[in-house]
């Protein structure tokens, strides 16, 4: 049996990785491939209950950034463990919105926790588990603003309320995280429209791995 694949996306608030995984997942399925999809964090019970205490629940509003990156780390490490690994050994196309670079720059960058030890959390968590492939959804502050208020009605999550110097911030360390990897990295332009993007991602999954042959 062949392995899966591990496809992740990645961009800041309002750049339109949900809408792209579900096109791909529908493309992918369409040829006979298995797909799952998964999000960070959550994607176990476990992670989930995680999510709503970093994005929800009161008793998450202004924890520390430490905290913040020992929560991601844990829902990460069961997400590998119990799901990723697996899947990927069964032959799954795996489909992930978000994974340890988000980490890298929501974290350690924007966070200003510094690369030393988010990498050393990432490292510890993912346990040698690594995206084959990243797209990088890229958008300006502004437009995913503007994204963002249009789908939440005025009820935000508590990192969509970050005040736009930090999403500056995010945005600048993914376009120089993608720059220093582009052997797993594919920009994107986020301003497209979702059929340009489905279609550039789909072109670029059959140059590196033949999926729709």
């Amino acid at each position: 049996m062949a392995l899966g694949r591990f496809i992740s996306f990645e961009g800041s608030e309002g750049c339109g990785k949900s809408t792209q995984i579900e096109r791909l997942c529908k493309r992918l399925q369409g040829i006979g491939h298995e797909v799952l999809l998964t999000r960070e964090p959550g994607g176990t019970a476990l992670g989930e209950c995680i999510r709503d205490l970093l994005q929800h629940a009161p008793e998450g509003e202004n924890m520390t950034p430490e905290a913040e990156l020992l929560l991601f780390a844990a829902s990460r490490a069961e997400l590998v463990r119990r799901v990723i690994k697996p899947e990927i050994s069964s032959g799954t196309f795996v489909l992930a919105d978000r994974f340890h670079d988000s980490t890298t720059i929501y974290q350690g960058v924007a966070r200003e926790l510094g690369d030393k030890i988010v990498s050393m959390m990432n490292n510890f968590a993912v346990e040698n588990c690594l995206p084959d492939c990243t797209f990088l959804l890229d958008i300006s502050v502004t437009e995913g603003r503007e994204r963002i208020r249009a789908r939440s009605e005025g009820k935000e999550d508590r990192m969509e309320r970050e005040p736009d110097s930090f999403f500056e911030k995010v945005r600048e360390g993914y376009l120089e995280l993608a720059n220093s990897n582009p052997e797993r990295f594919v920009l994107l332009n986020a301003s497209k429209s979702a059929d340009e993007l489905e279609l550039e991602i789909w072109d670029n999954l059959n140059k590196k791995y033949g999926v729709g042959s």
